[in-house]
This record gives structure tokens, C-alpha cells and sequence, in this order.
């Protein structure tokens, strides 16, 4: 059996404006990732099975990094993110309003790309590129 860590050259992360509670870091954070799994079927592991033989759900074969930075560090990044035409799913202000996916959608169709209320920003990618796209932000805590 191989006991070697397993390493890799991409990153999954996201970034939260700062200002938010915390029920809406683990929402707006939840919803982010879940488009990445939709969309590159590669971050997926295998699935799980306990030792009865009981199967769960696959999840990301690697870590979710979380970062945190000010609204103008968001904007920031989602910029370099779409130079970099990195892989993104993006959460604006107007989604706490709204109650269900069409109206999500609805209401981020609505707003050009520069006027976006991000509070939240998920990216995958090389990790160089990720880590230039989120220069200025923090790790969360």
C-alpha cells in the first residue's frame, strides 16, 4: 500500500467578503463549490465505503481553501479570475433575497459582469494562477 501523500497541482478555493455572518459564509461557501463539482468532473474523488460495505457520496479529491478580503478585494480578484479564464462560480448579495434557483439566476443575469455585489468567489485551477487571481486576500479564520 502506497503511504506517500498525495499532492497536487491545482487548487480549489474560495474567497468571502469579510462582512458577512456566519451563516452566510457556510451558505454563500456551500453553494459556491457545489457549481465547481457540476462543471469538472476531475475535482471529484472516488466514492466512500465504510467497513460494512455502505456506500456515501464522492467529494472533492482534494482541500477547499477559504479565504476572506474586503468587497474591493473580491472585485479584484474576479477580474484577474476571468483574465485567467480560470473555471469560477460567483454568489452576489442579491442571492439572500431570492428563494429559489431561477430567481438566482435571474438576478446575477441582471447585472453587468463589473457591477457584480460579489460576496462570494470560488476557483479552480493551476495553483499559480490561483494564488496571483487571490493576491490580497487572507486565509479565513
Amino acid at each position: 500500500m502506497n503511504c506517500e501523500p498525495i499532492r497536487f497541482d491545482t487548487k480549489i478555493a474560495v474567497l468571502l467578503r469579510e462582512d458577512l455572518e456566519t451563516w452566510q459564509r457556510l451558505n454563500v461557501t456551500a453553494f459556491l463549490v457545489s457549481g465547481l463539482g457540476t462543471e469538472l468532473p476531475e475535482v471529484i474523488g472516488e466514492p466512500y465505503e465504510d467497513a460494512d460495505g455502505v456506500p456515501c457520496l464522492p467529494m472533492f479529491r482534494q482541500p477547499v481553501l477559504v479565504f476572506e478580503g474586503a468587497a474591493e478585494t473580491l472585485k479584484t480578484a474576479h477580474a484577474r479570475v476571468l483574465s485567467r479564464s480560470l473555471p469560477r462560480a460567483v454568489f452576489t448579495s442579491d442571492l439572500f433575497t431570492t428563494g429559489n434557483d431561477r430567481d438566482n439566476r435571474a438576478a446575477v443575469r441582471a447585472v453587468p459582469t463589473g457591477e457584480l455585489d460579489l460576496v462570494g468567489l470560488a476557483v479552480y485551477g493551476p495553483k499559480n494562477a490561483v494564488d496571483k487571481a487571490l493576491k490580497g486576500a487572507r486565509m479565513h479564520s
